[in-house]
């Protein structure tokens, strides 16, 4: 997975060190004096509020980041409220997490921002907050929302303690250079023991443990001294607004009439409504429409300047021309393109194939637009004899791939077929003639009917990632049975305190995607969190498993496993096509094979006739003559006979089932 690095990608952004920096005096003579500076009213807002007003020094960045459900979006709602952007009422739950997949499902998908205005000690302050996933598959949110950001919240359950993707999050914050502000939540609860976690905190992030902010962001206890340890610990943006105009583009989304909506962040200059700007990725100048701040609603303003983070509007119509990660500029003032975004490496691949093909095209158009707002996911075009027209999509992981394929029905109305997910495997070729035809040495399969034959290659690799999982120690026993069983590797094991420990494994990649943090989960009554991070390739004896039905290869199901795992898998899925074929008037034979030899073997039995039925008694000659003529009829509709499988069928072999 990619690491911020932070030097690179936020000038802006700056360690400790900035605190000492004294205010910029040459953006004093561009804003109201401080003695004039009031809070905007309700009036002004609905206007258009004027972002001179706050000057740079006045101006803080940050990012909300933890563990899945450790209470983000609900301190999120808490700052909204006690900043007067949003109406303290019952109703604010998770008031950022717009999409429906996230009500449904109770977790952050999407990054959002706002901005919030906040009075502290007779000045006013402009804070642009970024709610961050926490679930491992949605890391690159969290590490593009950073690059906006000059400072984090790291928010820890004080019940739960610290989890995998808490320290995975502390360190994509700790590589960006970020200021990290610890914060303590849920100490409302029963059996919090906040204490302990300050403890945690320090010995593996060596945070102080007199840095720690306690909250419970349910109940507001405290949540005013993250808003004061935000304006005294973080940084100011490390910006100049007299210099040509310079925004990144870190999210966009598509809206029907008025094209693409780009999330920018000012690292310089200033940005109005009538500006040229050119594209530093297409070369194209487009005229801004709109910009303005995200409150959290959209809220038109007259200018953006730099240090601030809003939206922008500028005529986009194609989905391919807001690239994230561009580089935004005025048109005759080129400047040097911010280094933008690693792209996002693909973990898990599924092949998406439109239910009917006449909707082929609307699909096509639907996963363009969801794709522009989640850049994470590759797209390269696929077919199947079976399925038709389709594409072969690469995911960060599999709950990314079921919340896509979810957003795409909620959002698109679009209903789709998705094949087991795969992951990408690497041959080494062994002659000079293939390395010529494919013009590399090492090649990649995304599609295991293209994997190669032994006979072509020196060795296969299969991708191999980092696996943190904490977990309390009387479940330590049961968790390292469950990894040395998916063939993992011990590489470090630390207690964080008497009740939890922290080990790490290096895992094949195929052996966790599908169903490993849904056992681990169960194995542990829910106390067990994991975390994974790509750690390249290794070889591995990865072996062609064919499906053939009557001795017919069916290529959608050909799939690519370890050799000690061939039996298993290849016994489930004869099973599972066994009990999804319609039965036929002959009989037919499923085998699973590897090469020429049959591992496993499922029959789906032929309709019969009772030929019987007229024999009263009477010689046994006879009853034979009669079954030897069916039988020899069956034997020659085998041959002629064509099993199609249906499409129901195919969807109940591909769907993953974990309990079979």
């Amino acid at each position: 997975m990619w690491a911020l690095a932070g030097r690179a990608l936020a000038p802006w952004a700056a360690g400790p060190a900035a605190r000492l920096l004294p205010p910029c005096s040459r953006h004093a003579a561009a804003v109201e004096p401080r003695a004039t500076r009031r809070p905007f009213s309700t009036a002004e807002l609905k206007e258009k509020p004027d972002m001179s007003r706050f000057p740079v020094e006045d101006t803080r960045n940050f990012s909300i980041i933890a563990h899945v459900d450790h209470g983000k979006s609900t301190l999120a709602d808490r700052l909204l409220e006690l900043t007067g952007t949003i109406d303290k009422t019952q109703k604010n739950k998770q008031v950022l997490d717009k999409l429906q997949v996230e009500r449904e499902r109770g977790i952050t998908v999407k990054a959002q921002t706002a901005t919030l205005f906040y009075s502290f000690e007779g000045k006013q302050y402009l804070l642009n907050l970024i709610d961050t996933p926490g679930h491992v598959d949605f890391s690159y949110e969290v590490s593009r929302s950073l690059s906006a950001c000059q400072g984090v919240l790291l928010v820890v359950d004080a019940n739960e303690g610290i989890q995998a993707q808490t320290v995975a999050n502390f360190f994509l914050a700790f590589e960006a250079q970020l200021t990290v502000i610890p914060v303590i939540n849920k100490i409302d609860l029963k059996n919090a023991d906040p204490e302990r976690v300050e403890k945690q905190i320090e010995k593996v992030f060596d945070i102080p443990s007199d840095e720690c902010i306690k909250i419970s962001a349910k109940l507001g206890t405290n949540v005013e001294n993250v808003l004061q340890a935000v304006i005294e610990r973080i940084p100011p943006p490390k910006v100049h607004r007299e210099n040509p105009l310079k925004a990144l583009v870190f999210d966009s989304t598509f809206d029907q009439y008025r094209g693409v909506v780009a999330n920018i962040a000012l690292f310089d200059g200033v940005v109005s409504k009538g500006d040229k700007i050119v594209s530093a990725y297409t070369k194209k100048t487009y005229e801004v429409n709109e910009v303005g701040i995200l409150n959290p609603n959209e809220q038109p303003t007259h200018k953006l300047y730099a240090g601030q983070v809003g939206f922008l509007i500028a005529g986009m119509k194609d989905v391919t021309e807001a690239q994230i990660g561009d580089t935004l500029y005025l048109h005759n003032h080129p400047v040097e393109p911010l280094p933008g975004f690693k792209s996002a490496k693909p973990m898990v691949f599924a092949g998406m194939y439109p239910i009917d093909q006449s909707e082929y095209n609307n699909l096509r158009s639907a996963i363009e637009k969801l794709t522009l707002n989640d850049s994470s996911v590759t797209v390269h075009r696929d077919s199947s004899l079976a399925l038709g027209a389709g594409w072969r999509l690469g995911f960060l992981g599999i709950l990314h791939m079921e919340v896509f394929n979810q957003r795409l029905e909620q959002e698109y109305n679009a209903s789709v077929i998705l094949t087991t997910p795969t992951v990408p495997y690497k041959a080494v070729l062994s002659s000079a003639k293939l390395i010529k035809e494919y013009k590399e040495k090492e090649i990649t399969i995304i599609n295991p009917a293209q994997f190669p034959d032994k006979s072509k290659v020196t060795e296969y690799l299969e991708p191999v990632v980092l696996g943190t999982v904490v977990t309390p120690t009387e479940y330590t026993g049961k968790v390292m049975a469950l990894c040395q069983a998916r063939r993992a590797i011990q590489k470090n094991m630390i207690f964080i305190d008497e009740n939890r420990v922290m080990l790490k494994y290096l895992f094949p990649l195929n052996e966790i995607v599908v169903d490993f943090y849904d056992s681990l989960k169960s194995l542990s009554s829910g106390y067990a969190s994991f975390d994974y991070e790509d750690a390249g390739y290794q070889a591995a004896d990865l072996i062609k498993m064919d499906i053939l039905l009557n001795g017919n290869i069916v290529e959608e199901l050909v799939t690519v496993v370890h050799r000690e795992k061939a039996y298993t898998v290849g016994k489930t899925i004869c099973e599972r096509l066994k009990d999804s074929l319609p039965r036929q008037l002959f009989e037919i034979a499923i085998q699973a094979a590897v090469g020429s030899k049959v591992i496993a073997r499922e029959t789906v039995k032929a309709y019969r006739k009772n030929v019987l039925a007229k024999c009263y008694g009477g010689d046994i000659t006879r009853k034979m003559k009669l079954l030897k003529r069916q039988t020899e009829g069956k034997k020659k509709l085998r041959k002629i006979g064509n099993i199609e499988i249906p499409k129901d069928a195919f969807i109940k072999v591909l769907k993953t089932q974990p309990n079979k």
